[in-house]
């Protein structure tokens, strides 16, 4: 058994105080110096043979990495090694929001551990993991109002910090490049990082119109397969900040976007008042439950990893419901191998815990087979992972470009910490070739 100590991270200002109580896990720092020993011998064991440098305080460096190569400044060694040992990867994150360690090449550094996910742990070890993790909170999301408290807890943080990173069309998922970006996890590692990303992340800089550029080709393709045009019914699962609605209603189709953010219900019909399409475009606070009515369209852009396994059943008879005799569903969702997914359903992540609570991302498999059980079947499929590394690496430029604005929102240190992980998390994911997103459109089987 272990106890626990509260402690401030040296990198956070002592008189803020009320960050103990937003960031518990952060400033709760685990005793146990037997697991930690046991994490620091885990640790040495899986660095020895990576392209990386993992650098001590005492001097020592660890890994195979040359000066090209992806560093890893630990600052705080035992309490690291202790929140690893405590937690395992939830820990590993942990460490990172409290200043334990570092790395100005975050991205890359994460993509070497990705690649090697599967052996950074001793095959002789791997059985004891499930005595290691740590389970899923069994009501974090059972019934609808837990589902929109989830949303919020993302979502409705403020409409202006996700404008800090994303593009101005406030498009929160995947673009779509005109080319194939070149990202594949070897040139991820070994090129060095402003070769990966425009360098200019202002408002109006290239780099940004071309994500503008980029998004607004992936919601046109989507409306395209989908047949979205004048007099088209469509119905948007998921609002975002009205970017796919707003182009539907152009279209001139008449469009419903429903949502369970209220934030994001209210920018988006702003837009919509600003834009001149009100009268064809209707925004409500609506879960996907609760939704009626017949559309030749229904759309829903990666919503999916935030229904949850245990709903995905009701989530796709909803499709198929609401969805007109001959119509088309748009869906777009990040997925993961089965094996992977079934494997972490029960299990709480540090993206879980601190991202997306009560979210699981899907698989192929699990989405051809929630698909097959209500008769929609997959028309067409358009893999495009390494669009979304792409993606992540420009949204985590701008986050970086614009980290001092933060705190005039309202967010703490802690709290830029926790994204800028959360951004580079991702992106090594899909650079790595552990995640994917793929844009589907399925139809009556």
């Amino acid at each position: 058994m272990t106890t626990e100590t509260r402690r401030l991270p040296e990198h956070q200002d002592s008189t803020e105080s009320s960050a103990l109580d937003r960031w518990p896990g952060v400033y709760t720092e685990p005793r146990g110096r037997l697991r930690g020993i046991v994490a620091e011998r885990l640790i040495r064991y899986a660095v020895r043979d990576l392209p990386v440098r993992l650098r001590l305080p005492d001097g020592t460096v660890l890994g195979t990495g040359g000066p090209e190569d992806p560093e890893m400044t630990v600052h705080r060694p035992e309490s690291f090694y202790r929140r690893i040992g405590a937690s395992g990867l939830i820990g590993f994150g942990e460490s990172y929001q409290a200043g334990d360690w570092d790395s100005d090449d975050l991205a890359r550094l994460l993509c070497v551990f990705a690649e090697q996910i599967e052996s950074l742990v001793p095959a002789s070890l791997q059985r004891l993991r499930r005595l290691h993790v740590v389970r899923r909170p069994r009501t974090e999301n059972e019934t609808a109002g837990e589902a929109k408290d989830n949303i919020a807890q993302h979502y409705d943080l403020s409409n202006e910090m996700f404008a800090l990173f994303l593009d101005p069309t406030m498009t929160y998922s995947s673009a779509l490049f005109e080319r194939e970006p070149a990202l594949d996890p070897e040139q991820l590692t070994t090129a060095p990082r402003h070769d990966l990303a425009l360098p200019d992340m202002r408002d109006g800089a290239i780099g940004v119109q071309q994500l503008s550029v980029a998004q607004q080709r992936k919601i046109d393709r989507l409306l395209d397969l989908t047949g979205v045009g004048p007099g088209s019914r469509v119905l948007e699962i998921g609002s975002g900040w009205g970017e796919l609605a707003t182009r539907a209603a152009q279209r001139g189709a008449q469009v419903r976007t429903i949502t369970l953010s209220e934030r994001q219900l209210e920018y988006t019909a702003q837009r919509a008042e600003r834009e001149d399409i009100a009268d064809r475009l209707r925004v409500e606070l609506c879960d996907y439950r609760d939704a009626a009515g017949e559309y030749d369209a229904v759309l829903s852009v990666e919503m999916i990893e935030a229904v949850g396994r245990e709903h995905w059943p009701q989530y796709f008879s909803a499709l198929a419901n609401l969805l007109a005799p001959g119509g088309r569903v748009g869906l777009q969702a990040i997925t993961m191998p089965h094996d992977r997914m079934n494997a972490s359903a029960r299990t709480q992540t540090w993206i879980t815990k601190y991202i997306f609570p009560g979210g699981l991302i899907p698989s192929m498999t699990a989405i051809r087979e929630n698909a097959a059980r209500v008769r929609l079947q997959i028309l067409d499929d358009l893999s495009f992972g390494a669009h979304y590394a792409r993606t992540l690496g420009l949204w985590g430029e701008r986050l970086v470009a614009n980290a001092g604005r933060l705190g005039s929102l309202g967010f703490d240190e802690t709290f830029r910490r926790t994204w800028r992980l959360y951004l580079a998390y991702s992106e090594a994911g899909f650079a790595a070739g552990y995640l994917d997103v793929h844009q589907l459109v399925l139809g009556e089987a």
